[in-house]
């Protein structure tokens, strides 16, 4: 929506040298005149709204996602809506509709996914906020594959209303809604016009001594066998971190090796498929697909694929064939979703108020494009903290041996998204943050 971008731009022009004092229109519009981009899976009037379906090709939203509503009003200006993996169920940002993401810093590798557009359009700085969804590392991959900033807010506090498809059932509890971008120091003002009335759960307001945070690190899951053993690189990157916050803050950053993660992808997933408070059954992946056209048969979908007259992707697919087989164990699920309440206990005990856990992004730098169909459940990484409702910031840390982004999650106990937030504004000016594509 150049055009339309370019209209409202001239109409901020006009709004600054006639209006009143910069004190004012700040407290009123604190992003005006701010370009962003939104993930095509949100509503922002007159714009697609298909989340890569090809069905939905011809769906134009009518109005605004409360979000994008939100930053409207603040003063942005969206520029346009980027891609997505199909339904938002994959972490490659490809589809039949619109096609595929390629990284910035190397057009043979992925974006990740869901948000893979909008990691990728800011890392290019051709935006400079994004709005992104996480459900189970949505935001938070992309931010890592393409070297950007991305907040995974405490659950619950950013509105997720306007987008498809939306979480229903207790995916409402994992589903969030948060921002994207380029320098750390923009988090904080975003998340704010992002939760509204919400932001008064967090503790924004709080100034946040960093010698006093205590520290925490894990260099790996402890071993999964779904899961990738983690990159050097990472686990170097990682170490660095620790070494820098030892030396120069003078926190001693504590060791922990929580045993439950290791089942990270298995919790996620049994979560994930579980039913709500009230009994409502988790919204079937295969109905979703079916959305604006005909049911959809995974099988059958499988062998249209084959000779290339399917009109959904491959991941697509085989999430839909693989949905049914969650429900065979009901009594391994019901383990699962109580071994999932256990780890959050105790990574709420861990962390209190006052703690952050260093944790790695991914087991691997930005892979190949379909490399991930090869292992399917990395995401776990960050997965797993979507369903123990934690806020959680990806934090840039430099580049790679290969010219790859590098970075870690920051993890802290619900509704203290300030200290992750203040942390990744101090590693930034530690490492460096965003690194322009083919600068180096």
């Amino acid at each position: 929506r150049f055009e339309e971008a370019l209209q409202e731009a001239q109409q901020v022009d006009k709004l600054l040298s006639e209006g009143p004092g910069d004190d004012c229109l700040e407290e009123k519009f604190p992003l005006l005149g701010v370009p962003i981009t939104v993930k095509e899976a949100f509503s922002l009037y007159g714009m697609p709204n298909s989340c890569g379906l090809v069905n939905r090709r011809n769906v134009i939203a009518t109005s605004d996602a409360t979000v994008v509503s939100r930053l409207k009003q603040a003063g942005a200006i969206p520029l346009g809506v980027t891609n997505c993996s199909e339904l938002c169920m994959w972490y490659e940002s490809s589809n039949r509709l619109y096609g595929r993401t390629n990284n910035p810093y190397d057009l043979q590798r992925i974006v990740g996914g869901s948000s893979g557009g909008e990691g990728s359009v800011l890392a290019a700085a051709c935006s400079v906020i994004g709005v992104g969804s996480d459900i189970g590392g949505s935001i938070r991959m992309p931010a890592f594959f393409n070297g950007v900033f991305g907040h995974k807010p405490t659950t619950g506090v950013v509105p997720n209303d306007g987008q498809f498809p939306n979480a229903v059932g207790v995916r409402t509890s994992y589903l969030c809604t948060g921002p994207m971008c380029r320098y750390a120091e923009d988090l904080e003002p975003v998340l704010r016009v992002m939760a509204g009335p919400g932001v008064s759960k967090l503790k924004l307001n709080e100034k946040v001594s960093l010698e006093k945070i205590k520290f925490h690190c894990m260099d790996h899951d402890g071993g999964s066998i779904f899961v990738s053993p983690v990159d050097k690189e990472i686990l170097q990157a990682q170490k660095k971190v620790v070494e820098h916050l030892e030396s120069d803050l003078g926190v001693q950053v504590q060791r922990v090796a929580i045993h439950k993660m290791k089942y990270s992808f298995q919790i996620w997933s049994a979560m994930m498929s579980s039913k709500d408070s009230e009994g409502q059954e988790a919204q079937r992946f295969t109905d979703l697909l079916g959305d604006h056209g005909k049911p959809v048969w995974p099988l059958w979908e499988l062998m249209k694929w084959l000779v290339g007259m399917s009109s959904h992707t491959l991941p697509a697919i085989v999430l839909g064939l693989t949905e049914k087989l969650m429900n065979l164990n009901l009594s391994g699920k019901a383990k699962l979703v109580s071994m999932g309440k256990s780890l959050q206990e105790e990574m709420e005990a861990l962390l209190g108020t006052d703690g952050v856990l260093l944790y790695p992004s991914h087991p691997t730098i930005a892979p190949k494009h379909h490399s991930p169909m090869c292992m399917p459940f990395n995401f776990a990484y960050t997965a797993i903290f979507n369903v123990l409702g934690l806020p959680v910031t990806q934090c840039p840390l430099g580049l790679g041996s290969e010219g790859l982004p590098l970075g870690i999650q920051l993890v802290a106990a619900a509704y203290n998204d300030h200290l992750t937030l203040a942390v990744a504004r101090y590693l930034e000016k530690a490492f460096g943050g965003w690194v322009l594509p083919g600068k180096v």
